[in-house]
């Protein structure tokens, strides 16, 4: 092959490569995307699920960047439904079940559409650098020999660093089955000294779906409704089918506990941690071992397979175990392994050796997305290609990275908590970990970066009209809330308000909870042509908005901590009241701003401000 010239490489064609490569070339980047394989591109190694808990959050978010997820997954829906329904919307996930093939046919079309961007085939063997002292990446030298120059490279290796495959007694090299892992490059990244360590995942079997007795099963069917991943799609287009629910039981956790001395888990093979929030189903016996049952979703892969993924079995046990184990539960009695289940142990990168930007600090050039920075997940994977793929376009381009933080975004509050607190086990976004979750709901994404993503280069026409239009609707809708109404005008409209003659706006009118924005059409004739989902976010929006006055002050706050910024070679040593614990957190993540500072754990007010009045004397 001969020698091609890009502004960007990366290197991984999943979740995290394939967002990366193609928010680059939309911001006018010439990308390579390298893969082992043209066909594996866009494959989903797991669940052929997209979104959940916290996780739908990233989906939206990557989407409002024009990403490709989220309209990838409404192009191959097969069941859509909203997770946590019964509570606020800051806390609901939307997620769907895709259709396999159909989902990678849609990532092939959307990069095989994008300008600037070339997909090539092959083995990564090494990176390539130059410089004084060799620490800025030149580009790549494939397993064939031939080299592929660029100024920026983008490691989203995905689990095929050093992967290797278990179940029971068998030993497999691979990053997922039937492929190859990329071991050449992860001995290459372990000769530079680069914090490293071993994380492991896993998948449970795949069932024939014919052999399962659905009508013993209580069925799931998918959500009534219209909502889509994406706003860009204008309506389901895929025919919806149900998936089921069935249970572990006493004699499927005997027959677990009868084969832990052959799992690769309990017999030290593995010594790496899996994910806490998706344990194995020999974690979970072992682990909670006074539980009568686990559930188990069983969740189609796809119109045209007979392949069924049931979810909440992840396993490594041996092939043997794992048939006795399912015929076990119930539905479940004739029921036939197509693929067994097994984990997968691979490398990844201490993610405290990263900066904001998801960039090495040791290296220049040199980025990282997705399990290498230890993750889980389709849709944290996807959130940092973003954010790396932005941050390599920026800096080819000389200009400065979008300042994301914990109050806007999910992808902010994600890469915070890998570079600053670093992780021990796979990490998984949820909810809980973002403290202003009220203003970022999966429903407002497009509102909260949408904008920025224009600011930045990296938004399609399409997108750019459709928020415009949305936009345009918005300020109309919102100029005429602004309106002030009396409560006895509110009772002539039909409303039940108490008649004290108190007049506020119709913003303020939608505080109580039995006002809802779509009833408000006398007083706003225009309000009909808004999309039902505009209307819901308004409407959101006015009933947190007496809680998100509270947090006005806290973020003001962040924001001007997050102006003081600490420099990478600050000597923390020097700096009097800093415990030794406080000390080797900080040389470890290494924090850009004073905020962040605050945000490693351990870290007290008093040493802030220690920190403070240190940065400032130096700068004095």
């Amino acid at each position: 092959m001969e020698k091609h010239d890009f502004d960007i490489i990366v290197i991984g064609g999943g979740h995290a490569g394939c967002e990366a490569a193609a928010v680059a070339a939309r911001m006018g980047c010439r990308t390579a995307l390298v893969s082992f394989t043209r066909d594996s591109i866009g494959a989903m190694s797991c669940n052929p699920a997209i979104g959940g808990l916290g996780k739908g959050h990233l989906v939206r978010e990557v989407d409002a960047f024009d990403g490709l997820i989220a309209r990838a997954a409404d192009a191959a829906a097969i069941h859509y439904r909203m997770l946590n329904q019964s509570k606020g919307s800051a806390v609901q996930g939307p997620r769907v079940q895709a259709d396999r093939n159909l989902y990678k046919a849609a990532i092939h079309h959307m990069l095989d559409a994008q300008d600037n961007l070339t997909i090539v085939e092959g083995e990564v063997a090494a990176l390539r650098f130059t410089g004084d002292s060799s620490r800025q990446v030149s580009g790549v030298i494939l397993a064939d020999g031939s080299e592929i120059s660029a100024s920026a490279v983008i490691l989203a290796t995905g689990t095929f660093l050093g992967g290797k495959l278990y179940r029971g007694e068998e030993r497999m090299v691979g990053g997922r089955t039937g492929e190859n892992a990329a071991t050449l490059l992860a001995e290459q990244l372990r000769d530079a000294d680069l914090p490293m360590a071993r994380l492991k995942t896993g998948t449970p079997p795949r069932i024939d779906g014919r052999t399962i007795n659905w009508a013993a099963l209580e069925e799931q069917p998918s959500d009534d409704g219209d909502w889509t991943m994406s706003p860009l799609t204008p309506h389901r287009s895929i025919p919806q089918i149900f998936c089921a629910i069935t249970r572990t039981n006493a004699e499927a956790h005997n027959i677990i506990r009868s084969g832990l001395d052959r799992s690769p888990l309990f017999s030290g093979a593995i010594d790496a941690e899996g994910p806490r929030y998706c344990p194995s189903i020999e974690d979970k016996i072992f682990r909670f071992g006074d539980r009568d049952g686990h559930q188990v979703f069983l969740e189609p892969e796809g119109l045209d397979t007979h392949l069924v993924y049931p979810n909440g079995i992840s396993t490594s046990l041996p092939t043997d175990i794992q048939v006795a184990m399912v015929r076990a539960m119930q539905g479940m009695e004739n029921a036939e392994i197509v693929v067994p289940g097994y984990a997968v142990e691979y490398d990844h990168i201490d993610p405290r050796a990263l900066d904001r930007n998801l960039a090495i600090r040791e290296f220049e050039g040199l980025y990282c997305a997705g399990q290498i920075n230890g993750t889980t997940g389709y849709e944290e994977a996807a959130a940092q290609g973003l954010i790396a793929g932005m941050a390599a376009a920026c800096a080819i381009h000389g200009r400065d990275t979008p300042r994301l933080d914990r109050a806007n975004s999910y992808l902010a509050v994600m890469v915070d908590d890998l570079t600053l607190q670093g992780v021990t086990e796979p990490y998984r976004m949820l909810t809980a970990r973002a403290e202003y979750r009220l203003r970022l709901r999966a429903n407002n994404a497009s509102s909260r970066l949408t904008g920025i993503g224009m600011e930045l280069g990296c938004i399609g026409a399409d997108r750019r009209d459709w928020f415009a239009a949305r936009e345009s609707s918005k300020a109309e809708i919102m100029h005429g809330l602004s309106r002030q109404i009396a409560s006895d005008k509110m009772i002539e409209a039909g409303f039940s308000v108490k008649a004290d003659g108190a007049k506020q706006s119709l913003f303020d009118w939608l505080r109580f909870p039995n006002i809802a924005l779509k009833d408000m059409q006398p007083f706003l004739p225009l309000m009909g042509d808004a999309s039902d989902d505009l209307l819901v976010e308004i409407e959101e929006d006015a009933r947190y908005a007496p809680y998100l006055v509270r947090q006005d002050a806290e973020m003001r706050d962040l924001r001007a901590n997050e102006q003081i910024e600490l420099g990478d070679h600050i000597n923390y040593r020097a700096i009097t009241g800093l415990s030794n614990e406080m000390v080797e957190r900080l040389e470890k993540a290494r924090p850009e701003t004073l905020s962040a500072a605050g945000r490693v754990r351990g870290v007290t007010p008093a040493a802030l401000v220690a920190i403070m009045v240190h940065v400032k004397r130096l700068a004095a």
